[in-house]
């Protein structure tokens, strides 16, 4: 049975505190189109207010701030509130704008919330831990006692060094260029454990002279510092194990941080479908194999009924060479309806037995027939414009 997208929860036994909508490719300005739709129409009859994507997550509190406060300009957030090039998106400018209006007039109880939940670890450069850290030693320094404080801002910022020791590309090829496992980053990967370890001890302290959304940043800057400089360690190391936990640790962070997230109200969270998978993700990277579990899997081992996946389908994207999708694949059969883009249960499948579908193109993903036990429902797009979004 074909449904709206927006109907999504008829399909669900309940409200799942995270409702993941995945993708098979990133670029697609129309599958994001149909994401804000259902985001617009979770937040009017649902009760959900917050929406987290595959972006920074430090970065993603420009725009945070942006919706919430009005603070900046909506050109300077698209500029420095998003990674991975997602700020030229036109459908990502409309979502900023819609959740800017719509919290305009509105008390800061019933604001709609933006996160990046992303690790700030692009696959050529990862960031450098400095703001995590830096932020995470100024919010104790301004409320807890002094000597709680296991060093001062000034030795954190001697043992961090320059950004760009910490953000060289050719590390991710050369692993002897990596800071990751010098003294330096052993000693500050201590000191963040110390500085995270305070805050989680200081928490009755904290929530009682601090604000909630000033605290649970500061848990943001504390799993980014420890996640991030464990993903440095992991960026030094020259064994195979080094890409299976350099992954694995990126998604542990996404993982951590939509569950964080969730605590506020109902979350929509939107990423690829290798993140957001029940299932052990694969794939090829430099030619090799490489599987790890996704934050998708992680949540749904924390939040069982409570996470529902949602996965992306598409039929063409013929602008990368993705033409129309052979009639024995998932695809196929999806692209022989008569919708444009629709929602249906995986259930449409239990009697037939699709064969994987090919991708011409490195960047699209079809979905693994075998992994549709391990999904809610399926969204398909049938086609993407003929032309590169622009």
């Amino acid at each position: 049975m074909l449904r709206t997208v927006t109907s999504v929860l008829d399909l669900l036994p309940s409200r799942p505190r995270i409702l993941a909508l995945g993708e098979p490719t990133h670029g697609e300005d129309l599958l994001l189109e149909v994401r804000n739709d259902l985001f617009r129409h979770l937040v009017d009859h649902e009760g959900y207010r917050t929406i987290a994507i595959e972006s920074d997550c430090l970065m993603g509190l420009v725009v945070d701030d942006y919706v919430t406060t009005g603070e900046g300009t909506l050109d300077d957030v698209m500029a420095r509130g998003f990674s991975h090039t997602f700020g030229e998106s036109a459908a990502n400018r409309d979502l900023v704008r819609w959740m800017r209006a719509y919290n305009q007039d509105r008390p800061a109880a019933d604001h709609v919330r933006f996160a990046g939940a992303d690790a700030p670890t692009e696959i050529a450069a990862p960031s450098s831990p400095r703001q995590a850290v830096i932020s995470l030693h100024a919010y104790l320094s301004s409320w807890v006692d002094p000597d709680l404080l296991p060093c001062t801002a000034e030795q954190l910022e001697h043992l961090l060094g320059t950004d760009e020791r910490w953000t060289e590309p050719a590390t991710m090829l050369d692993p002897t260029r990596s800071v990751g496992r010098t003294p330096d980053a052993d000693r500050l990967r201590l000191l963040a454990d110390d500085l995270a370890a305070l805050l989680d001890a200081q928490t009755p302290h904290l929530l009682a002279v601090s604000s909630r959304d000033d605290w649970d940043r500061a848990r943001l800057y504390a799993r980014t510092a420890t996640g991030l400089l464990l993903y440095h360690f992991w960026m030094a190391d020259s064994s195979p194990a080094r890409l299976p936990r350099l992954t694995g640790v990126r998604d542990s962070i996404f993982a951590g941080n939509l569950l964080a997230a969730a605590h506020r109200r109902p979350l929509l969270v939107h990423a690829h479908n290798l993140h957001l998978q029940r299932e052990k993700s694969r794939m090829q990277m430099g030619g090799l194999p490489l599987e790890w579990w996704g934050a998708g899997s992680i949540v749904s081992a924390h939040l069982g009924p409570d996470y529902a996946f949602l996965a992306g389908a598409l039929g063409t994207i013929r602008h990368q060479g993705v033409g129309t999708p052979p009639p024995d694949t998932l695809e196929g059969m999806l692209y022989a309806l008569p919708e444009d883009h629709f929602l249906i249960g995986a259930s449409f499948l239990d009697d037939v037995k699709p064969v994987p579908r090919v991708s011409p193109w490195f960047g699209y993903f079809p979905l693994d027939p075998a992994h549709l036990s391990g999904v809610d429902g399926i969204v398909f797009v049938r086609d993407t414009p003929a032309e590169p979004p622009r």
